[in-house]
């Protein structure tokens, strides 16, 4: 949750990348994530993801903050492109214990994929770190996307915090009563009791807060065919010349990445 806070906190920034179009910033991350998955270059990659380090310093995003982030996520994605090295069929060049190799083929594919990834969790890095919550649901709704996704995604940024502080409530009454989960003096399977009776006790809370808000929600008239309200805002000058010079960077890597084919 702090690291949700801290996000929040990014996104309040004053930068030309903060003040476009959610709308844009949107649909550019997408686009660059899909050719991204596309590209068959690591060289075009590098380029790609030195471009997407310049935009974040050029919003006032520190380098350190970044890193921080994509280091926390990388291992997910990191775990399956290491793992393609010896699963890929090819030239053996390295051979380990129990009969485990190292492929040529492998080792490029892997590189590839770990490119991949890179760019894709910068491109949602930028996308998160420069629009806040509430103008990503809006600009969400703008681009057409269905209306009970939105609705579900615009109660979870609202109750997300609501409910990060009645788990600050339920740890102090913990506190106050002397328990404290890292105690080794307390026995392991009690201490994983308390955890589980948190967990349940959250669950209750979060139940309870659904209804209350579901309620009254009707009482003001929300049905199934109810439309949220939605600003109209026209795109800047700003925001047509963003898209345009990240589409024709894009289509420049096309065209550089069949020129070396």
């Amino acid at each position: 949750m702090e690291n949700l806070i801290s996000i929040e906190k990014e996104t309040l920034k004053e930068s030309p990348i903060h003040n476009l179009d959610g709308r844009i910033k949107i649909i550019i991350s997408l686009i660059i994530i899909v050719y991204a998955v596309s590209a068959s270059d690591p060289l075009i990659l590098f380029i790609m993801e030195a471009y997407l380090l310049l935009l974040l310093l050029f919003s006032r995003i520190p380098l350190s903050y970044t890193l921080k982030r994509l280091f926390l996520i990388l291992p997910f994605g990191g775990f399956i492109a290491l793992f393609q090295l010896f699963i890929k069929a090819g030239d053996i060049i390295w051979t380990g214990p129990l009969g485990v190799h190292v492929t040529m083929q492998g080792l490029l594919f892997g590189i590839l994929l770990f490119a991949k990834i890179t760019v894709s969790i910068t491109a949602i890095i930028l996308l998160s770190s420069t629009t806040t919550m509430q103008e990503l649901t809006n600009s969400m709704r703008g681009i057409g996307i269905p209306h009970t996704f939105i609705m579900l995604l615009n109660l979870t940024v609202r109750y997300l915090f609501f409910f990060y502080d009645e788990l600050e409530r339920i740890k102090n009454a913990q506190k106050t009563r002397c328990f404290d989960i890292w105690n080794k003096n307390t026995e392991y399977s009690w201490r994983l009791k308390k955890i589980g009776e948190t967990i349940a006790m959250i669950f209750l809370r979060a139940y309870e807060q659904g209804e209350k808000t579901y309620l009254s929600m009707l009482s003001r008239g929300y049905s199934q065919e109810s439309q949220m309200y939605q600003k109209k805002s026209p795109l800047k000058r700003a925001d047509i010349l963003f898209m345009v010079l990240n589409i024709s960077f894009i289509i420049l890597l096309y065209y550089i990445q069949n020129f070396q084919l």
